[in-house]
């Protein structure tokens, strides 16, 4: 494709077309801007809430998130143990049961990621505005609260309705950077001791959690995500997104916080969704393929043996690590939503080695995080529960489908941001692994930048696991395609 003809392709209108491909309606309804004007109109808050706007809340989240779900808040206590308070937008209180922006995202589901732009399950100016916990700015809340032992258990479950105040809105880089003693605070943090010791509180909670969450058998994956680094709505690089002790801290208390809920409903013998990944079906070629590098897992499934493999894969091997992690996530197959009535075991969540596990701490993202939240005011309130079984069961057979269509759309994207961004490096020369080899053809991923091509010349006698030099011969953004050739 000649540098003048890729200049001209427009990756927006091309996530669009993706977006309608796939089963998306990105566009707002008619009737919907009347909705918004009425939302947005009313800054009214709810009476008779739990006022906790007095607490030192933080948000933690991407340095470009502007739809902010939850904040966080911890205190010590006289024995040790830690309190932990998650809260989470009320979403629910802006947007009604059966609204047509309500309807629009119970169509859509989720909100998906496209690297050039954000398709929002809710209009930006709710989710991104009046239902984000943003800085400074009093909201209604669901707020998770539980308590974490000095093992890393957590007990004390409740679940209320408050009103909170986000005080700091912090960033994963600079917060994990400075926790793990890679760099100086950031400035918030630098500026506010309570702020600093608050923080301090939150990740020693965190590590408490997941150390016992391994222990248990969840599994340490290591697939790796890249965004673009956008000029003027370009992309010009690829960046690697890197874990650190910060996304580390909101993973443990999201995982907590969405194990609480469930039990919540549970206890309340009230029918929900779940957000479940089943005992791999394929556990023999998991077995096979710890076999193949030296391992022998047992013969039934087990997430803790499978764990041990991969810290001591990953130790080994770290550059073929987010590889192997994709083999392993792909063999246990992706994550639904399932209805689960009072009474009735969950399947539970393999990976995070849970069994009481739903989806409700991202509401402006997620629909079924709004399903929780008005669950959890009909048991609050003891009135008639928001949905038929059915209703929730057409629900989570929904949520499943469009969360699998949206990784269709992120993933093409990212292959013609990919294309488009490397063009300019036609010629170049790169290290590589090669990651697949079938009859369909021979691929590789370059170790930086962090993607994915196909090995058009020079790929006979290559297998899984291969390092080579690549060149990179052609790209097409309009299909995603990147050329490589052996060196």
């Amino acid at each position: 494709m000649s540098s003048s003809h890729l200049s001209h392709f427009n990756l927006i209108a091309s996530a669009h077309a993706s977006m309608l491909e796939h089963g998306f309606q990105p566009d707002l309804p008619e009737g919907s801007e009347k909705e918004i004007a009425a939302i947005l109109a009313d800054g009214t808050l709810p009476d008779g809430l739990k006022d906790l706007r007095s607490l030192l809340w933080s948000s933690i989240d991407n340095d470009t998130s502007k739809d902010l779900d939850q904040i966080e808040w911890a205190e010590k206590l006289a024995d040790g143990r830690i309190r932990v308070l998650v809260g989470v937008a009320d979403v629910d209180h802006h947007v009604r049961h059966s609204s047509i922006l309500d309807k629009h995202a119970q169509a859509e589901t989720t909100s998906v990621y496209t690297g050039v732009k954000v398709f929002p399950m809710l209009p930006v100016e709710l989710s991104e505005g009046a239902t984000s916990l943003n800085e400074n700015a009093d909201r209604a809340a669901i707020v998770i609260e539980y308590i974490v032992d000095a093992a890393g258990a957590v007990t004390d479950g409740k679940a209320y309705r408050a009103l909170v105040r986000n005080q700091a809105q912090l960033a994963y880089p600079s917060i994990g950077a400075w926790l793990e003693g890679h760099a100086e605070a950031p400035a918030k943090v630098a500026a506010s001791k309570d702020l600093e010791s608050q923080l301090r509180i939150q990740d020693a909670a965190a590590r408490r959690m997941v150390g016992s969450r391994f222990q248990h058998g969840a599994l340490d994956l290591e697939t790796v995500e890249t965004r673009p680094i956008l000029q003027d709505e370009q992309p010009t690089e690829i960046a690697r997104l890197e874990k650190n002790r910060a996304t580390s801290l909101i993973e443990e208390f999201m995982v907590a916080a969405n194990g609480v809920m469930a039990r919540h409903f549970e206890e309340a013998k009230v029918a929900s969704i779940r957000r479940i990944v089943r005992v791999p079906k394929r556990w023999d070629r998991i077995v096979e393929l710890a076999a193949s590098l030296g391992t022998t897992l047992p013969v039934d499934p087990d997430s803790k043996a499978l764990n041990d493999f991969l810290l001591i894969q990953k130790q080994k091997d770290p550059d073929r690590f987010p590889d192997l992690s994709l083999q392993v996530v792909k063999l246990m197959g992706p994550g639904e939503y399932l209805l689960v009535r009072p009474g009735v075991e969950s399947p539970g969540h393999f990976g995070l080695a849970v069994q009481d596990y739903t989806h409700s701490t991202a509401p402006n993202r997620r629909f079924p995080d709004m399903v929780a939240q008005r669950i959890l005011k009909s048991v609050i309130a003891g009135s008639q529960h928001p949905y038929s079984n059915d209703a929730l069961d057409a629900i989570a057979t929904r949520c499943t489908k469009m969360e699998d269509a949206a990784r269709h759309v992120e993933r093409d994207m990212q292959k013609r941001i990919a294309a488009v961004v490397l063009h300019s490096r036609i010629g170049q020369v790169f290290q590589g692994i090669i990651t697949g080899a079938n009859p369909h053809g021979t691929f590789v991923r370059s170790l930086d930048p962090h993607v994915e091509g196909m090995v058009v010349r020079g790929a006979k006698g290559l297998d899984v696991g291969d390092r080579v030099r690549i060149q990179l011969i052609a790209t097409d953004p309009a299909r995603g395609y990147i050329d490589f050739a052996i060196v």
